[in-house]
């Protein structure tokens, strides 16, 4: 190897290796004091891009779960919120039970009503007023809500509320109403006539149809088929429906009512029979005393009816306008009433008020029409529909009118009984109100469990959040962090190696001085 002086080869590797482990030496201490693998893109460019893809992952997750906690917080709110709805609600439905009783007088049954509209109108305050975060949550503006649970675009979750003003949720009903005669609506008349025929069913409810039909309810749950032998009473008919409420979700009462007027003075003998007119009759016989005017003189005729109420499932009361007494089924059997006097004075009207809620039908034919003497009066039962949820009745048949028709148009729809419409102020309001109740009771039950479901999703949500973000923040660590067992030994590493880099250095640099020995020959 030649001696040269002015280009120190040795010195230039060993200050070229020096200058390399400086730069070794820095980046471990880089490391070290930031506890970071990279510091810049210098570092490592790929995993620079993982890892800062990591970093929004991890950020957009920890945020999701923040919103998922929010989203908890507000179904806490809501669900609160309705859960003093519904003690407001069985408030009122105690109210309901204690105005049924026969032992209030009219100011008792005021005063209990005005305690419900004051508890109504709690409810509506509390349905117009719950907010969460400056936003109403149960009047009707909250309907849909999406909450991003992730961190990517359409990771949501989406909960809906309606609206809980108490005109928005109650009972929905579809009523029946009681067949009418060749004496006019209402008035099935005993006297002068020939024995008459099934009644036909009506708009907005069931009375009883002559042949064979299929009922169709379109329940918010489902839809069921009932089939119908025709001839059969209301009560018979709820049964059929009652059967189906696990499918449909809409349940049926039946009852029969019906006002006996127009006596005279004298003597009657009846021949009852409820539900069955194969029955053995029950004779139910009375004498009248003067009327109108005077509900004293059908004192007997109510004791003979209730007498006998043991064999023919028959009530009886002097009606509102104390001209006449109500007879009532409260199962909903048909009531067969047979005239058994013979004398022309014998003679008295049966009417059938229509009950239940929906729109009475039109009759395209008279139904019945009885005489005297031996004059029968066929008595149907009025059928009421309810369900949580709006629901329609149609037939097969969908004729208007006559023999087996059902409905005077092909379908009937429920009609929704309001919460803002309870009123105890009548023992009839009373027992309309504990089924407007009952069923605002099951629809605020039904969203609250919505939001308890809503709130355990959203932990649920929350658990999973979690270990995702801990899994992509153990990943980024793989690739961002500094391994201080490894960087401790590179530290010490480059130490010595600087050391000893600067010692040689120092040595190259002498070298050129062995010429001088040459020189001095």
């Amino acid at each position: 190897m030649a001696s040269t002086i002015n280009t120190n080869i040795q010195s230039m590797t060993a200050q070229r290796n020096l200058a390399n482990s400086q730069l070794a030496m820095s980046t471990t201490m880089a490391r070290l004091s930031s506890g970071l693998r990279i510091n810049s893109a210098k570092d490592d460019a790929a995993g620079l891009a993982v890892s800062e893809r990591f970093t929004s992952q991890i950020r957009g997750v920890n945020q999701a779960a923040r919103n998922a906690n929010d989203g908890i917080s507000l179904a806490q709110v809501a669900e609160g919120a309705l859960g003093s709805s519904s003690s407001i609600l069985q408030r009122i439905r105690e109210l309901a039970v204690q105005s049924a009783n026969a032992t209030n007088s009219a100011s008792d049954r005021a005063a209990l009503n005005q305690e419900v509209g004051q508890l109504t109108a709690e409810l509506n305050r509390i349905a117009q007023t719950t907010q969460f975060n400056g936003q109403n949550i149960l009047d009707g503006s909250f309907t849909s809500a999406t909450f991003q649970v992730g961190a990517n675009a359409k990771q949501t979750i989406i909960a809906t509320t309606g609206n809980f003003s108490t005109t928005k949720y109650g009972n929905n009903r579809l009523g029946s109403t009681i067949a009418t005669s060749a004496g006019g609506p209402g008035d099935l008349v005993l006297g002068s006539g020939t024995a008459g025929t099934n009644p036909t069913w009506a708009t907005g409810g069931i009375v009883n149809p002559t042949t064979a039909d299929n009922l169709i309810i379109n329940g918010a749950t489902g839809v069921a088929t009932i089939v119908t032998a025709g001839a059969e009473s209301a009560k018979t008919i709820a049964a059929y429906i009652n059967a189906q409420v696990g499918t449909t979700g809409v349940s049926a009462t039946a009852r029969t009512t019906t006002d006996l007027d127009g006596f005279a003075s004298g003597s009657y003998s009846l021949s009852v029979v409820s539900n069955n007119p194969a029955s053995t009759p029950t004779t139910v016989a009375f004498n009248v005393g003067p009327i109108p005017n005077n509900s004293d003189g059908l004192a007997a005729a109510v004791t003979a009816f209730n007498d006998k109420s043991s064999q023919t499932g028959v009530t009886a009361k002097v009606n509102t306008a104390g001209t006449g007494i109500t007879l009532t089924n409260d199962t909903g059997a048909d009531i067969f009433i047979t005239n058994n006097s013979v004398a022309a004075t014998s003679v008295f009207n049966v009417e059938n008020p229509a009950a239940g809620v929906g729109t009475p039908g039109v009759v395209a034919a008279a139904p019945l029409a009885v005489g005297a003497p031996g004059g029968t009066a066929y008595i149907t039962g009025a059928l009421t529909m309810d369900s949580d949820g709006t629901f329609s009745v149609a037939t097969t048949s969908g004729a208007a009118g006559t023999g087996a028709s059902y409905f005077t148009t092909a379908s009937s729809a429920s009609e929704l009984q309001a919460a803002s419409t309870l009123d105890v102020s009548s023992v009839e309001a009373a027992t309309r109100t504990l089924s407007t109740v009952d069923a605002s009771i099951s629809v605020i039950a039904g969203q609250r469990a919505r939001f308890g479901a809503l709130q355990s999703r959203f932990e649920t949500t929350i658990s999973a959040l979690n270990t995702t973000a801990e899994n992509l923040s153990a990943s980024r660590s793989r690739i961002q962090d500094a391994d201080f067992a490894q960087e401790t030994a590179n530290l010490s590493r480059t130490q010595i190696l600087q050391q000893a880099g600067t010692a040689m250095v120092a040595q190259a640099n002498q070298l050129p001085q062995s010429v001088l020995q040459l020189l001095k020959g």
